[in-house]
């Protein structure tokens, strides 16, 4: 392990880090919440600890594979840190570990919050706590491939230990181009919703918040009653349209934006994506109307928000599906298992896994009908390899592992059952809200300390895919 590159490349994220941070502090001083002071200050605690990091390590050697996970995850660790101290130092989250947890879930895209009132925090940590998400969603990494020169020596180790999905696309021979490229369609995204969302009537601050939230898939909003305070059809809309774009593959957005009209129309997790997801708002619609007195344009309406927000694991709420009839409930929890697609900012399994699984699952109940049959598994017309195959058979099993290993800790500390699963089930997808005393109306603040510990290490695990985590925690990894 070179220790002295990896320190290199984490010392240049805290660097990106600290000056991200000065972004806040503009509309701390706009709005004159009196937090600007902590603001600044973390931002040179950080800038001046990554600038001597620097230094000392200047000149590192290329980054290998191994490196590239550690930085992956040591460097997520250190934004982490650092990323709290906003506020700690301005008071608004005195304890470091709720702190910490805060911004592991903005970071990780998780926005599972501990705040009791959303709505009295100052708008400058507001805005860093959702400024989070947004860095978070397309990867502090990815974003320094695309603006540090520097880290283009070994960025493809990054960017494989960093991208969500089974799959990395690579748009560009240069990875630090393919980094800008993702970067650069994220961008448009996220200023043509901020427009529209200013067009519905929000403010430029509550308008940038909700969009970071929206395009990062991780729901941190400046309201107390997340999006239903708004109580507006076309802002819910609007949210819904790129929450589902957020839940897609950047690439295919990508190749749209440059003449291929035909690119969602012929990629088959898309096609599997959106008819999934319409299937799925039908269902929760119907359930809707049979178990409580609603319209249809009612019922659609919470239906299709509430389907696509838990769906790309973003976590919006414009209703409390915890009170509704246990079918609907237990279909929320099945959607926490399944994500976005390969390639987008969503959490959890991902399209296309759940896609090869149940392709590898017919295939070998066609072979007992036919036992010397050779059935591969296929996916656009392509023979998917079988060490794919078997890499994603084996994160299914320490996913359930993992999950299963999660609960029975939480419920180890004193949470009851309900709790204890959906906390783990939300955290390790990346969703945010769950059930029980995490309901989508409730809060993680009340858990126990060695509860939120846990949990954020599973947000962790699940943004960062399981591997990169674990991977550390195999004693090869760390021999020459």
């Amino acid at each position: 392990m070179n220790l002295r590159a990896v320190i290199h490349v984490i010392a240049d994220l805290l660097i990106v880090e600290g000056l991200t941070m000065l972004v806040p502090a503009g509309f701390s001083l706009f709005y004159g919440d009196g937090d600007i002071q902590a603001i600044l200050t973390a931002a040179m605690i950080t800038l001046a600890t990554g600038g001597i990091l620097a230094r000392i390590t200047r000149n590192p050697e290329e980054l290998k594979l191994r490196e590239g996970f550690a930085v992956v995850v040591f460097g997520w660790c250190a934004l982490t840190i650092f990323g709290a101290l906003p506020f700690v130092l301005g008071g608004a989250i005195p304890s470091f570990t709720d702190a910490f947890f805060e911004t592991m879930s903005g970071f990780t895209t998780t926005g599972a919050t501990i705040l009791t009132n959303i709505e009295a925090m100052p708008h400058g940590l507001l805005f860093w706590r959702s400024l989070t998400h947004w860095l978070g969603g397309m990867g502090i990494v990815v974003l320094s491939l695309a603006i540090l020169p520097l880290l283009g020596v070994g960025g493809m180790q990054l960017f494989k230990a960093e991208v969500p999905g089974p799959t990395k696309d690579r748009l560009s021979p240069r990875i630090a181009e393919t980094a800008k490229i993702l970067w650069g369609v994220y961008v448009l995204l996220s200023a043509v919703e901020t427009a529209l969302l200013m067009f519905g009537g929000m403010s430029l601050f509550d308008a940038l918040c909700h969009t970071f939230g929206t395009m990062a898939t991780g729901g941190f909003s400046t309201k107390n009653t997340s999006v239903a305070h708004y109580d507006s059809v076309y802002i819910e809309m609007v949210i819904l349209l790129f929450m589902f774009l957020a839940g897609t593959n950047f690439s295919l957005h990508y190749r749209f934006l440059r003449g291929k009209k035909e690119v969602y129309r012929l990629d088959r997790e898309f096609r599997f994506y959106l008819l999934f997801t319409l299937a799925t708002i039908l269902v929760v619609t119907a359930i809707l109307l049979l178990s409580k007195p609603a319209s249809i344009g009612g019922a659609l309406r919470s239906a299709a928000f509430q389907v696509i927000a838990i769906m790309t694991t973003t976590g919006f709420i414009t209703d409390d599906f915890e009170l509704w009839v246990p079918s609907g409930q237990f279909i929320m929890i099945l959607l926490m298992f399944i994500g976005g697609c390969a390639g987008s900012t969503g959490g959890s399994v991902k399209v296309v896994r759940i896609m090869l699984v149940l392709k590898h699952s017919l295939g070998e109940i066609t072979k007992l009908l036919h036992p010397n049959a050779y059935i591969p598994v296929r996916l656009g017309g392509r023979v998917v390899a079988p060490e794919i195959v078997t890499n994603i058979l084996a994160f299914f099993i320490i996913y359930v592992i993992t999950f299963a290993a999660g609960t029975i800790l939480m419920a180890l500390l004193g949470v009851d059952l309900v709790t204890a699963f959906s906390s783990v089930a939300a955290t390790l997808g990346n969703i945010g809200p769950g059930l029980g005393l995490v309901g989508p109306v409730d809060h993680y603040g009340h858990l126990p300390v060695m509860g939120k510990w846990l949990l954020s290490f599973l947000m962790l695990l699940g943004r960062l895919e399981l591997y990169t985590v674990m991977i550390l925690l195999v004693p090869d990894f760390w021999k020459k």
